[in-house]
């Protein structure tokens, strides 16, 4: 973009920006996919061979600059879509981010490509990526991807006589991570209560500071702390169908998540077929146990589009209980404090679509998008152009090329 085109962009309305930026980025996706089938027949026909090379992942990681991890997930991605004519479709076309093909092609095949695909398509790559973990956990070849966690765990130690430092890294499996995780936070939390004056310290030096209390507290052989363990629990999602014939949701491996559950409390939630958990009803202003441990198995996290906090969530009305709202969970959503706060101060507000499901609208009254790319993001709404136009307008040096790309990503 030349400098007079970059200066004229600084005055464009935010909305203007938003919709040209998720337009190249969609017309990026669809160059990308033209680029991993040009991947695929450079491999197909050896083209490594030529430069003395072992593999096409070689090539990519010498030729292209990538590194070897991101060059074999390119091969492997390649490949993979041959086989998955819908999603590559949606590819070529932008409307599917690399990010979101790279995890459904570790998981998808014909029996499942167009549920897949219709799930991708309308959320977020995070929730997209933690389905496709969910579904590899859920099957009995899991098994291998747990023992391979296993064994790779460590704990290194570095030290700095310089600086008077030492560093300690550790690599653990997801589910004993998340047992570490938790002590930090109930070490961390009693630590705070019993002398509030910490809460000024910065996040990660408390999280050290509660490294040390609990290493304090093993040497005297006495508890870390006090704290309720109700607070602390680990939360573990499994289809009642992945424990009992290995096909189904899981997250974690599904024996990992049948070890857990010789020796640990079950709590069941019943869910529906749409995976949301069955509301108690109860009508309060404070959330009941109960609600608030399903609410956190039905959101786990903030809900708010975009947004990944999973820590400090508030249990949200929807509709307030002083007007009448129950405490139950088709009235509740978990939002971080940040979004809680433009929820209520902030003028978004939250309302019901056609299908009954809850979505949120600025202060403007526009819709907020569930997830980045949507097709009718990438129409121009005075010309009716798709991305190809979109190009034009941003007077990329490079347009012309790419649109023939995208051109032949969505024709391949």
């Amino acid at each position: 973009m030349s400098a007079a085109n970059l200066n004229h962009s600084r005055h464009l309305a935010i909305d203007e920006l938003d919709r040209k930026i998720v337009g190249l980025a969609a017309y990026i996706n669809a160059a990308t996919y033209d680029l991993l089938v040009l991947i695929r027949e450079f491999d197909e026909r050896a083209g490594w061979l030529k430069w003395g090379l072992a593999s096409c992942a070689e090539w990519l990681h010498w030729r292209c600059d990538l590194s070897m991890s991101a060059a074999r997930e390119k091969v492997r991605v390649a490949h993979a879509l041959k086989t998955l004519p819908d999603i590559a479709a949606a590819f070529a076309g932008g409307r599917l981010s690399y990010t979101k093909v790279r995890a459904l092609t570790r998981v998808t095949r014909a029996d499942n490509e167009a549920d897949l695909l219709s799930f991708a398509i309308k959320t977020t790559a995070a929730h997209v990526d933690e389905r496709c973990r969910e579904l590899r956990c859920g099957t009995a070849t899991s098994v291998a991807d747990a023992n391979r966690a296993h064994a790779s765990r460590s704990l290194r130690v570095f030290r700095d006589p310089s600086r008077g430092t030492m560093t300690i890294t550790v690599e653990l499996p997801f589910e004993t991570g998340a047992l570490v995780e938790k002590a930090l936070d109930r070490a961390r939390d009693t630590a705070a209560a019993e002398a509030p004056e910490l809460m000024d310290e910065s996040w990660s030096a408390r999280q050290a500071d509660a490294l040390i209390s609990m290493a304090k507290a093993y040497l005297s052989g006495r508890s870390a702390s006090s704290g309720s363990a109700e607070n602390y629990q680990v939360m573990v999602h499994v289809d009642q169908s992945a424990l009992a014939n290995g096909q189904g949701r899981a997250s974690l491996p599904i024996e990992s998540v049948k070890r857990l559950c010789c020796d640990g409390e079950l709590v069941a939630v019943v869910e529906d077929e749409q995976g949301e958990p069955l509301s108690i009803g109860r009508k309060s202003r404070a959330v009941p146990t109960a609600i608030r441990r399903a609410l956190k198995a039905r959101d786990r996290g903030c809900v708010f589009p975009g947004c990944g906090n999973t820590r400090f969530v508030d249990a949200h009305h929807v509709e307030h209980w002083s007007a009448g709202g129950e405490t139950s969970l088709d009235n509740l959503v978990l939002l971080c404090s940040r979004h809680h706060r433009l929820v209520h101060e902030g003028g978004f507000r939250i309302e019901r679509d056609y299908q009954n499901r809850w979505f949120f609208k600025r202060p403007d009254g526009r819709a907020v998008p569930s997830c980045g790319y949507r097709p009718e993001d990438t129409i121009d709404d005075d010309t009716g152009h798709d991305i190809g136009s979109l190009s034009a307008t941003l007077n990329n040096p490079s347009a012309e090329g790419l649109a023939g790309a995208g051109r032949t990503a969505a024709n391949a």
